[in-house]
């Protein structure tokens, strides 16, 4: 099969189901289980690496950014299986991953990179909108990283709370390297976050000849998820606040940023963020 028959489909499926083996391998854990699953997940990874290396859609267009960082994230599953054999890694982590690939398909045809550079080419700060596009991917995937440390949290202190026995249930990490996990997703995303959102603001106010208004949905939700995101260092830092709270608000994050992600500037040729 050629590289650009290599379809969404494909590594979707793959997936979904190296999930269903990792939900498996949950409730009755064997080798032969987890190493199926690896296999399965990395038959996956490299779909979806062929796809984008083949595809090379747009990283400023909707889906090419949803994909992007489903790639990134599938990479910190695969990873973290491994690095973590013993605890339901997989089982945390694919969802999201298949939820940004789900929206990435929904989001409609993929404009290639060599489709928009035209585009781009044009606009005098063509270098900062791939800079602000850039830190929004990666600050995206340190709020990921909180959320699925979050709901790890969530579900180990619901564990600890019933008694439950360690080789019952879910087998995750412990509530004090959880909470190191969201500390460090949310250090690393809030700067990152912070910039992105100043050079959004210069782009916008440079183009609002062609800005329909400032309610804007993903500018909204932008505000909205930096706000949160404060929220969530001043609630640490400042009242100390720990564990199922700071869960809680980064979960809220979490949502907000897909609320971003699926929504589209109204000032950008197609529907770039």
């Amino acid at each position: 099969m050629s590289i650009q028959h290599v379809t969404i489909l494909c590594f979707g499926a793959s997936y979904a189901v190296a999930f269903g083996l990792e939900a498996l391998q949950a409730s009755r854990p064997t080798k032969m289980m987890g190493f199926l699953s690896a296999a399965v997940m990395g038959a996956g990874l490299v779909a979806h690496t062929v796809f984008l290396v083949a595809q090379h859609p747009a990283l400023r267009s909707q889906s090419g950014l949803l994909l992007y960082l489903a790639w990134i994230l599938a990479v910190f599953s695969f990873v973290g299986a491994i690095h973590h054999h013993r605890q339901a890694w997989g089982v945390f982590v694919l969802p999201i991953v298949l939820i940004l690939v789900v929206l990435a398909s929904l989001m409609g045809k993929l404009v290639s990179a060599g489709q928009s550079a035209g585009a781009e080419d044009v606009q005098t700060g063509a270098l900062w909108l791939k800079l602000h596009v850039l830190l929004f991917v990666l600050a995206a995937t340190g709020i990921s990283v909180a959320f699925v440390a979050s709901i790890m949290y969530l579900v180990q202190a619901g564990r600890l709370k019933a008694k439950a026995l360690p080789t019952e249930g879910l087998r995750v990490l412990s509530l004090e390297r959880l909470e190191r996990m969201n500390r460090l997703g949310i250090v690393l995303a809030f700067p990152l976050l912070t910039v992105g959102a100043l050079i959004g603001l210069a782009l916008l106010i440079k183009e609002r000849d062609r800005l329909t208004g400032w309610t804007d949905s993903r500018i909204i939700a932008s505000l909205l998820l930096l706000i949160v995101f404060g929220m969530v260092l001043y609630l640490r830092r400042g009242f100390r606040v720990r564990g199922r709270r700071v869960a809680l608000v980064t979960i809220m994050a979490f949502a907000i940023l897909l609320l971003s992600l699926v929504t589209s500037h109204s000032f950008l040729p197609g529907g770039g963020p």
